[in-house]
């Protein structure tokens, strides 16, 4: 699948890069005064790829910071970011011109690809964003959970999944159902989602 505006974006700029063109002046270690509560002392951290308030729970990736900042959608943010940093936003993806135009209509089996796909990066999501309330940091100095952790890494890789098979024109998702069932990483996801949920009941 192409690049959407979003990871063009995220991949091009770091978080820290974002608070730095917006006046904020992170220490040597990433922590900058939270622009989101009253804040004496530096309790928001900045991270290559996402940033975290200590103090007020407040965090995301660079959109959500630039969005929040300026009180802008996340779509945006993202063009706010593509001017202030340059990057060209319009520029084609590369295999925009090989693209077929979309057939007609979606066999019931296509549906049921998209709706079962659909379910199994929504589980996985919910789980993640669970963890991320639940299992974060209290302080700068406690050590991370590692489902904090995955939450964080895992967050936006599949909430981009989910908005291609969730968006777009039938033949658009039921090709992005089609190339996520082609490997085994929807599979994966589905195990570990019900593994997670037995334990949870056990």
């Amino acid at each position: 699948m192409p690049l959407s505006l979003y990871q063009t974006v995220k991949s091009a700029i770091t978080v820290r890069q974002v608070g730095e063109m917006y006046g904020m002046e992170p220490d040597r270690r990433g922590m900058v005064c939270c622009p989101f509560h009253s804040d004496s002392d530096p309790s928001m951290k900045l991270n290559d790829t996402y940033y975290y308030c200590f103090g007020c729970g407040a965090n995301g990736d660079a959109i959500d910071l630039t969005a929040k900042l300026f009180d802008l959608n996340p779509r945006q943010a993202a063009e706010k970011l593509a001017h202030d940093f340059g990057i060209d936003p319009d520029k084609p993806p590369a295999n925009a011109i090989a693209l077929l135009p979309p057939k007609r209509g979606l066999t019931d089996e296509q549906w049921a690809d998209i709706a079962y796909c659909l379910r199994v990066l929504t589980d996985y999501l919910d789980l993640l964003h669970d963890w991320q309330e639940r299992y974060k940091p209290a302080s700068p100095e406690e050590p991370l959970d590692e489902r904090f952790v995955e939450a964080l890494h895992m967050t936006e890789t599949v909430e981009h999944l989910t908005d291609c098979v969730a968006f777009g024109t039938p033949q658009q998702k039921a090709d992005a159902a089609a190339q996520l069932l082609s490997g085994s990483y929807l599979l994966m996801l589905e195990e570990r989602t019900d593994r997670l949920a037995l334990a949870k009941c056990a």
